[in-house]
């Protein structure tokens, strides 16, 4: 669903008032994804206890921390420097691109800003982000997936001697991997949203380009992630799906390790099939 977006500037803005320090490796990893973070800067008031953690990997990651004292109770100057920053930047630094890294509603506007001026937003929060911040975002990422990639990275060694075991226990077959846990349930309405994609951008035999349609898909719903269901790709959820076909067919560079894959909604009880 990514394109190459290695030369993409981005400006990272984080707020550390409701986004833990736990979920860093992983959010720094996921940003890489999208271009290069050029601004790393994150917001609160650093005299406070609570932010301790982040004091001491900030280095660790080259982000800049900007203190916000908090001078009348109920009023959040977090937020008010984030906003002045990311418009400052917006207008007079070369970037192509923003992070904000929030669970905060506030910053609906500050996004639906930012996408007026052309530039790509890109939200990274907890699920419990609300809808409208979430909506206002190109794409939107959940920080519980990122933090299960990284206990995932960090548990590889126990994870390789289950597979061992499942292996003996099957008589040498060993059971799928790609599933983890999920945050969402496959229901009919992402069902519903998945077929009306495939018919939007399907040719005349139903046939759609796995990558147009995980791209689409993402622009009507900015957290479409197949993570959130379980899968590492977006391949291994439709293969998990009996509403839908992959077709998987030979990208003609000769290798064996590149291949083109297409859906479309079953019909008739078709069959898969695989071209080379």
């Amino acid at each position: 669903m990514e394109t190459n977006n290695q030369d993409k500037r981005l400006a990272v803005l984080i707020d550390a008032d409701n986004i833990s320090h736990h979920y860093v490796k992983g959010m720094m990893q996921e940003i890489a994804r999208y271009g290069t973070p050029t601004i790393k800067r994150i917001y609160g008031d650093w005299t406070k206890p609570n932010l301790g953690g982040w004091k001491s990997i900030l280095l660790d990651y080259a982000i800049s921390p900007i203190q916000q004292f908090n001078y009348t109770t109920g009023k959040n100057a977090t937020d008010s420097a984030m906003t002045i920053d990311a418009m400052d930047i917006l207008y007079t630094e070369n970037v192509d691109a923003f992070c904000l890294v929030s669970s905060d509603s506030d910053f609906t506007k500050l996004a639906t800003r930012i996408r007026e001026s052309g530039k790509t937003v890109y939200g990274i929060g907890e699920q419990k982000t609300p809808t409208p911040f979430i909506a206002a975002c190109d794409r939107f990422i959940f920080l519980e997936i990122l933090h299960e990639d990284d206990e995932d990275e960090q548990d590889s060694q126990e994870t390789e001697n289950k597979k061992k075991t499942n292996k003996s226990a099957k008589n040498g077959t060993t059971k799928p991997t790609s599933k983890k846990r999920a945050l969402q349930n496959i229901n009919r309405k992402t069902t519903r949203l998945i077929s009306q994609s495939i018919k939007d951008v399907e040719d005349e035999n139903g046939w759609a380009y796995l990558a147009d349609v995980g791209n689409l898909i993402v622009k009507k719903q900015p957290s479409f992630d197949a993570r959130n269901y379980g899968f590492s790709k977006l391949s291994h959820m439709f293969e998990t799906m009996d509403e839908f076909e992959i077709d998987v067919r030979d990208s003609g560079t000769g290798s064996s390790n590149y291949k083109h894959y297409y859906v479309r909604v079953k019909s008739n009880k078709r069959k898969r099939t695989t071209h080379f």
